[in-house]
């Protein structure tokens, strides 16, 4: 038997004992291991250890005897797409999650062993690895060339060692690489990480590798890349490891990726898609590509359409607290800059405690809050310190706009909405990303001078002074890319709401439909 042995960290300890075993061997399955563990293949500090979930603790020696491979391959039933064979080879495209060949963590349930239920002949090459000249990782998908003979397999397996054969694969990775590129760097064992490759140098047992790249496509904010990756070298796990140690890991990989990363897709996103090699008989060349599986683009798909950040907008009394309002009550997650505003003057909030530090404090109520009349008026005389004031206080507003659309979309939120009334005029159109849609409120000068005057009380001077802040409403709407009318009721508003919310669900069907077409038409 193989024997596999692991000395408990400080990290490991409490963990199960499978667990411990499982990310030492991920090649093998959960259930396989926890069958070999209680048919007594496992010792911990020298006992027997028969129970899967079995606590670890430091310091403990571990040793797990992995079952022998057979010697005599069964041929098995399974999933097999042929894309091309003769009487000297097979071109197939391997699903994600399925070993090529048998080993000691995987002994069935092979690529080998469902080509050997179709291709009998294969029995006659002798080894656990009849036909194989090159492989992919288990959760890599993609195309793969088997030989049916002996000769053709030496034939095959000359032609990739002389680096006769073009392969070109597509991959998925975090972050927004040049769009060309190659990597040099020599691979080898990881230090201290059995089971992982690494960037190591070649005085280390590193060998050299070559790895390039073009960039196919990118997400709006840049987040993820669809690369297609050629390699010249043919080391285990190599564009795996040139790409993470460049900064731009790929999506789903447990391996070499980031908790974050990992979580963004089901599996390591990599997908042969070309090979390109000379028949080992005729000579010929062949060429073969093979578009992805599913999850590839669905993985892409959900990197791209990030929620829909919703800005809604307008000048003094248009109405657009009425519609965020409204927004909120159909479900929508909402929040205001004003309502930011008032957590900054309140008590002991970040706003209030930097102008407490101004005019001696005059600019403060008895609990420490902003007197905003005082403040209002003391601007309207100091341009200066009406700079001061806006500046810290959209900056801090801005923050808190950041943070509410972070929390909302780690929810699962689709869309979420803030109310910004001057959006356009603190110059934040290039500041949010990814960029949101905005949505201004329409409603005429003297409608809006009434609206103010009944619920807020504001003078015609303090309405003129407020307005005089903001860009005219022709020049704010101009600027939108969406504008509701408000000079009606409130049940018209409501109405306008509701056919705003359709068109952002329709805008958002075109825009996957849009995306999948493209994304179709990079491995057509």
């Amino acid at each position: 038997m193989n024997r596999l042995q692991l000395e408990i960290t400080a990290a490991q300890a409490g963990q199960r004992l499978d667990r411990i075993l499982s990310a030492a061997q991920p090649d093998m399955s959960r259930a396989a291991l926890q069958k070999a563990i209680q048919s007594g293949h496992c010792t911990v500090d020298d006992q027997a250890e028969t129970k899967p979930a079995a606590k670890v603790k430091t310091g403990q020696v571990v040793v797990f005897h992995l079952p022998e491979v057979s010697g005599q391959l069964a041929p098995e039933d399974g999933e097999l797409e042929v894309l091309w064979h003769d009487e000297h080879l097979v071109v197939c495209n391997k699903p994600a999650g399925l070993t090529v060949h048998p080993c000691p963590s995987c002994p069935e349930q092979t690529l080998v062993q469902r080509l050997l239920a179709r291709f009998p002949q294969l029995g006659k090459i002798e080894g656990q690895r009849p036909g194989i000249v090159h492989r992919l990782d288990k959760d890599t998908s993609g195309l793969l060339v088997v030989a049916l003979t002996e000769t053709d397999r030496l034939i095959l397996s000359q032609a990739f060692a002389d680096r006769q054969v073009h392969k070109e694969y597509l991959a998925l990775v975090a972050g927004l690489p040049p769009l060309s590129g190659q990597c040099l760097e020599p691979v080898g064992r990881h230090p201290t990480a059995k089971v992982k490759m690494a960037v190591v140098p070649e005085n280390r047992g590193g060998r050299n590798a070559h790895t390039e790249w073009r960039r196919l496509w990118h997400s709006e904010d840049s987040s993820v890349s669809l690369l297609a990756v050629r390699i010249h070298t043919g080391r285990t796990h190599q564009i795996r490891v040139h790409m993470s140690h460049l900064g731009y890991p790929l999506l789903g990989d447990k391996l070499y990726a980031p908790k974050a990363v990992q979580a963004m897709a089901p599996r390591q996103m990599l997908h042969a898609w070309r090979l390109t090699f000379d028949h080992p008989v005729s000579n010929e060349t062949m060429s073969f590509t093979c578009p992805p599986p599913q999850d590839m683009p669905d993985a892409a798909l959900k990197a791209n359409l990030r929620m829909q950040r919703l800005i809604v907008t307008g000048n003094p009394g248009s109405g657009k607290s009425a519609l965020t309002a409204l927004l909120g009550q159909m479900g929508v997650p909402v929040v205001s800059a004003d309502a930011i505003v008032a957590d900054l003057y309140a008590p002991g909030g970040a706003g209030s405690q930097w102008i407490g530090r101004l005019h001696g404090g005059s600019l403060l109520e008895a609990d420490g809050s902003v007197n905003r009349k005082a403040l209002l008026a003391a601007m309207q005389q100091d341009m200066v310190l009406r700079r001061d004031v806006e500046q810290v206080v959209h900056a801090l507003t801005r923050q808190a706009l950041e943070d509410f659309w972070r929390r909302t979309e780690a929810a699962g939120a689709p869309l979420a909405a803030a109310e910004i009334p001057l959006y356009f005029e603190c110059s934040w159109q290039q500041l949010f990303s990814p960029p949101p849609l905005t949505v201004g409120v329409s409603c005429p000068l003297p409608l809006r001078s009434a609206r103010t005057a009944e619920t807020r009380g504001w003078d015609q001077k303090k309405m003129a002074a407020l307005e005089s802040w903001q860009w005219p409403e022709d020049r704010k709407m101009a600027a939108c890319d969406i504008v509701l009318k408000n000079d009606e009721d409130l049940q018209h508003l409501k109405d306008e709401a509701i056919c705003l919310l359709e068109r952002l669900r329709i805008l958002d069907q075109k825009k996957r439909q849009e995306l999948f077409q493209r994304l179709n038409l990079l491995w057509i």
